[in-house]
């Protein structure tokens, strides 16, 4: 009997292993505002899950829960078994982060703010020596903080968050302003980084998450509306099919609406739209007799390839809307 409660207790050991960070139920309010609205989902170690959503949508706030910066209203968030309210210093010691406004003293040497943050955590400095390689800060690590270009900052930034040997990485906006070769370049370090540990990283940047992630999660309105792998994401809205359409004339959107085969309409610019159907619906032959009928001849009708973009949009519109 003790051996099969032993094997029980190791198996639940393990299975919490696994999952680094474990979010239940999660409510957070301000006022009368549910900033967070009872959301639930798992990140596995070895790892990498994209967190996106438009603006205010939650996500921050979320991400300031899990590294117990606030503490939540409702529900349990755990990370790596401990829980975020009632063992805060060990969720630290388990978590870097690195919040979308990178907090560093610009007074400091490179070099000199890490050992400073070596020593807060306890560590020896060697460790110094391997996060200025493994973040790509050798040739700057003798100069001032503040003289660094954005990039660099954020990889000053990233070497601080690992600093310690972290078994999770939150990552909130990490890619936000920089160049498109520095943007390439944190890409490749977050994809390390994410093959021995357990990253959840924020974006606006569509492509970084496909290049990137391995599961994606979609926040609106602080409520979870998507939770797939990459790879399954676009049959959230499977049977679909989008169509972009421009005018060389000015055309009504109830017109548009009442074209045969046409579920929404969307206006992308002056006269150009977007038009949603059923998959088994293609209505570019609608589209073309209606121009042709309503003299408004056709700049462009191009039946579009489903991306995460489309997904996004489809469930954040469609969400506030609904």
């Amino acid at each position: 009997m003790q051996n099969v409660e032993f094997s029980l207790l190791n198996s639940k050991f393990s299975i919490q292993f696994l999952m680094s960070v474990i979010v239940e139920g999660l409510t957070k309010i301000y006022d009368t505002q549910r900033a967070v609205d009872d959301i639930s989902f798992k990140a596995n170690k070895g790892e990498i899950l994209g967190f996106l959503g438009p603006n205010g949508a939650g996500k921050t706030t979320t991400m300031k829960v899990i590294t117990t910066f606030i503490p939540p209203s409702a529900g349990k968030v755990s990370v790596c078994g401990f829980d975020v309210e009632k063992q805060p210093m060990e969720v630290r010691r388990r978590l870097g982060y690195l919040p979308e406004h990178n907090p560093l003293y610009r007074e400091m040497y490179v070099r000199e703010y890490l050992q400073f943050i070596a020593r807060l955590h306890k560590d020896p400095l060697s460790r110094v020596d391997e996060m200025i390689e493994l973040t790509g800060l050798q040739r700057e690590s003798h100069k001032h903080i503040g003289a660094l270009s954005k990039g660099y900052r954020q990889r000053v930034g990233l070497a601080q968050a690992l600093l310690h040997d972290p078994e999770v990485l939150i990552l909130d906006e990490p890619t936000s302003g920089l160049d498109p070769n520095q943007l390439v370049e944190i890409r490749q370090l977050i994809k390390k980084i994410g093959e021995e540990k357990t990253v959840i990283f924020s974006t606006h940047i569509m492509q970084e998450v496909q290049a990137l992630c391995d599961r994606v999660l979609i926040i609106n309105q602080g409520k979870l509306v998507a939770d797939d792998p990459i790879d399954r994401l676009q049959e959230r809205i499977s049977g679909r099919s989008l169509v972009t359409v421009e005018f060389a004339k000015e055309v009504k959107l109830s017109d548009l609406e009442s074209i045969s085969g046409v579920d929404s309409v969307k206006k992308l610019g002056r006269n150009r739209w977007e038009l949603t159907s059923s998959e088994s619906k293609d209505v570019r032959e609608a589209v073309f007799n209606f121009a042709v009928s309503a003299n408004k001849p056709l700049l462009e009708l191009h039946k579009e390839t489903l991306s995460v973009e489309n997904v996004f949009q489809h469930l954040t519109q469609n969400a506030v809307h609904a």
